[in-house]
């Protein structure tokens, strides 16, 4: 009798043990952002009082994990005249959602935003370091992508794992020949113009963006928004789109909304 005492009490301790451990695993963590608050512990929910982010539960473990993921890098191309929607949206998004975002144009002179913003970019394509993702945006996209910037386009296919563009971007993804045999959307105005350029691509209309597994397009302009979430739900998961897109406030996005051919990362 005794014996069986012993065992059950052990037993208890054991799970109790096991439920103290796994609760003081738990503490509250802001949507990582990539700054140092992002390994700050906190005992209770509300917002991170250093980057204002929403507070999230989970397990010490797991936060750990994500510090430790290399973060996803996308260069984003950007041309004299570009639309500055096009690619701050994306930028928001990628920026929340902890990816590494850098500039880059064909040099590294000042390039002027719809005529009103002064942007500076990071790298020329003479200089640029390689990425996980490649991204292309709207705007004179006409003159903004010569032949020069296709052939370093181009020279990065192999090593870059995604394309993305926003509007007229596709243009640059389709003159490089990525969009061949592909499924690909651009802003309304320019489906015709798309279709005739190149015609072994499939253009659609009517969609936020079409996602080919490794070549994703949107439509114009607030469409990159959609396009770049739908990305971080991807590659980092659903969870972290979701919280994302409640920081930037933007009620618009759902989840698959767009056409997605392959779900391959």
């Amino acid at each position: 009798m005794r014996i069986i005492i012993a065992v059950i009490f052990i037993q208890f301790a054991i799970a109790v043990s096991a439920q103290t451990s796994k609760a003081t695993d738990l503490a509250y963590f802001c949507t990582l952002c990539n700054n140092d608050c992002d390994k700050i512990e906190f005992d209770k929910p509300g917002k991170c009082n250093h980057c204002n982010m929403e507070l999230i539960k989970m397990s010490k473990a797991e936060r750990k994990k994500e510090l430790s993921r290399k973060p996803i890098t996308v260069a984003f191309y950007l041309q004299d005249g570009i639309e500055v929607l096009d690619f701050a949206g994306p930028m928001e998004v990628f920026a929340y959602a902890g990816f590494k975002v850098f500039t880059v144009s064909k040099t590294k002179d000042p390039i002027i935003s719809q005529g009103i913003l002064k942007i500076i970019p990071e790298y020329s394509i003479d200089n640029a370091p390689a990425a996980d993702m490649i991204a292309f945006f709207g705007g004179n996209s006409g003159s903004g992508f010569d032949d020069k910037v296709i052939t370093w386009l181009k020279s990065r296919e192999k090593k870059t794992e995604y394309f993305f563009s926003v509007c007229t971007g596709a243009f640059a993804l389709g003159k490089a020949g990525i969009l061949d045999n592909k499924t690909a959307t651009t802003f309304h105005l320019s489906i015709d113009n798309l279709k005739k350029s190149f015609p072994k691509t499939k253009v659609v209309a009517d969609a936020r963006f079409v996602d080919n597994g490794n070549v994703i397009t949107t439509a114009g302009i607030s469409a990159g928004i959609d396009g770049a979430l739908h990305l971080v739900a991807k590659l980092r998961g659903e969870r972290a789109a979701k919280e994302t897109a409640a920081y930037m406030e933007y009620d618009k996005w759902v989840p698959k909304e767009g056409i997605i051919l392959s779900d391959n990362h």
